[in-house]
């Protein structure tokens, strides 16, 4: 699954060497096999950080996005709901430059998507998502997320 508007699919190149690393690296680790904790996969410019958690409602989960680093999202356990929407026109909330992560105000029109076993998502640093919500009720996740820069 790959969402994004048509002017970033011609931006970036989503088989570049560095995506082909992470993809690679996700078809070769089985992250429920994997502790939680980040793994280097090329250097600083690839990153996987294997996550476990319980989901939440939707609104209790914050609005983020990145400036450095493209984030593909690959569930390796369980679902949830992600929203995304674009960054573009978004109200700041909290910013946090050192660590890559700024949150936002959510806008009037969030899209969902489910992502379940198996589903990934790449997000683009011109898009804001909402990650680990819950699709139903909680419950727990494996996910890895690969941290690809720009």
């Amino acid at each position: 699954m790959l969402f994004s508007h048509i002017t970033l699919a011609e931006k970036y190149n989503y088989l570049s060497e560095s995506f082909k690393a992470a993809f690679e690296w996700l078809r070769e680790n089985d992250a429920n096999n994997l502790a939680d904790g980040a793994y280097k996969i090329v250097g600083d410019d690839v990153i996987a950080n294997v996550q476990s958690y319980e989901t939440e409602p939707a609104e209790k989960r914050k609005l983020e996005a990145h400036d450095k680093y493209f984030d593909i999202q690959f569930i390796a356990k369980g679902k949830e709901m992600f929203g995304v929407c674009e960054r573009e026109g978004l109200k700041l909330k909290e910013a946090k430059p050192e660590k890559d992560i700024y949150f936002y105000e959510e806008p009037e029109f969030l899209g969902f998507v489910l992502l379940d076993e198996g589903d990934l998502i790449i997000v683009e640093p011109e898009e804001a998502h909402k990650p680990r919500c819950a699709a139903g009720k909680p419950e727990q996740v494996k996910k890895v997320v690969v941290k690809v820069k720009i």
